[in-house]
């Protein structure tokens, strides 16, 4: 049998810990165990639970089996890390002498899977005729509540949830008692937290001269060279010199549209007091939905969502601060740091690396470029 074993970095950072503890995997966990799920485990002489990362799964045990732990359960709730990952943990923490549960809370920025967000809409399932009825028959014992939902859906066969809560004062009890009965249906549909602000996803303040730019045979020259390697499977560390106003942005933007033809993401790394109306406009105006924003000013579950979506696929742009570089996407092509010699580029909390450094292991990893 194989896969009986999980080697595990425990969740403390203490360097007497830093290293993989082996736990058997219990066969009701076999399904759900993978390299880079969080875990809880019993860890210690007190057996107290505490997280853990699965590094590895392996059919050999290093010890007697009768000295292993089991592991105790999954954290469904949590994001897995993808083998890059923790490859790139491992090399963060032997580059920069940080604990290897401290490099992995860094390329996993959003430990955890935030309680999504759920649109719910009331459909009516009876035709207008039988709504009216049904409602005048409510009507007639006294349950108002039910009559007024069933009349507003006589005229309107489909409505929001809230409208129905917030509006028409109709408690959940009610809504659950005529969806019991059939006369109604509650459809859920999750939905992300948008973190591009509405002013960049809005066409009407994009300026006409924003459109898709020529470019000049200087700045085509670049692209054609970059995308001439790319083809030929040749990946390197370019430096683009421009002031600003130069026209870097719109060869950054070639880059990433070829990129993305060819079915990979790109990551575009941006100084966080750089994060401005025009940055956001431009990308928003070319990229559309494909294309999301990391900053200081989100909340974790507008975090989570866009980890969530770059992991399903969903976008094909991250751009943000350092931090963005730790976007979980599949299929990487193409990292861009903007500013390069900005000092928001360095950590000054353990593990203190500079994004530049960890961005051309991650393209190693990845076969990408940057």
């Amino acid at each position: 049998m194989t896969g009986r074993f999980a080697n595990i970095i425990v969740d403390i950072s203490h360097e007497k810990v830093d290293r993989p503890f082996q736990y058997i995997i219990p066969d009701d966990l076999k399904n759900d165990i993978c390299v880079g799920k969080t875990v809880l485990i019993p860890f210690g002489k007190g057996n107290k639970l505490i997280k853990g990362y699965v590094m590895e799964i392996t059919d050999k045990a290093e010890f007697d089996i009768s000295r292993l732990k089991y592991i105790a359960s999954v954290l469904n709730d949590s994001m897995s890390a993808q083998s890059d990952m923790l490859k790139l943990a491992w090399w963060i923490k032997n580059n920069y002498g940080s604990t290897m549960i401290t490099a992995l809370k860094t390329v996993l920025p959003v430990k955890q899977k935030m309680k999504q967000v759920v649109k719910k809409t009331i459909v009516c399932k009876v035709d207008s005729k039988e709504a009216v009825k049904r409602s005048t028959e409510f009507d007639s014992k006294h349950q108002k509540a039910k009559a007024r939902l069933m009349r507003e859906l006589a005229d309107n066969r489909i409505i929001p949830q809230t409208l129905v809560t917030n509006k028409l004062n109709i408690s959940s009890p009610t809504i659950k008692s005529l969806e019991h009965a059939g006369l109604i249906e509650v459809i859920e549909e999750d939905i992300y937290r948008n973190s591009i602000p509405k002013f960049a996803s809005d066409n009407d303040n994009v300026p006409d001269t924003w459109n898709k730019k020529i470019l000049s045979k200087e700045q085509q020259k670049i692209v054609d060279q970059i995308e001439q390697d790319f083809d030929n499977g040749i990946y390197k560390t370019y430096l683009l010199h421009g002031i600003t106003g130069s026209g870097k942005t719109e060869v950054y933007m070639e880059l990433i549209d070829k990129v993305i033809s060819k079915g990979k993401q790109a990551i575009v790394l941006i100084p966080e007091i750089a994060l401005t109306y025009q940055t956001l406009i431009r990308f928003y105006k070319k990229f559309g939905d494909r294309v999301s924003v990391l900053n200081s000013k989100l909340s974790m579950g507008e975090k989570s969502d866009q980890f969530v979506r770059a992991t399903r696929g969903e976008i094909d742009i991250m751009i943000g601060p350092r931090s963005a570089l730790f976007t979980p996407f599949e299929n990487l092509g193409l990292v861009i740091i903007d500013e390069e010699h900005e000092s928001s580029y360095k950590s000054d909390a353990m593990p203190k690396y500079h994004a530049r450094d960890v961005a051309e292991e991650l393209c190693k990893l990845k076969n990408a470029k940057d």
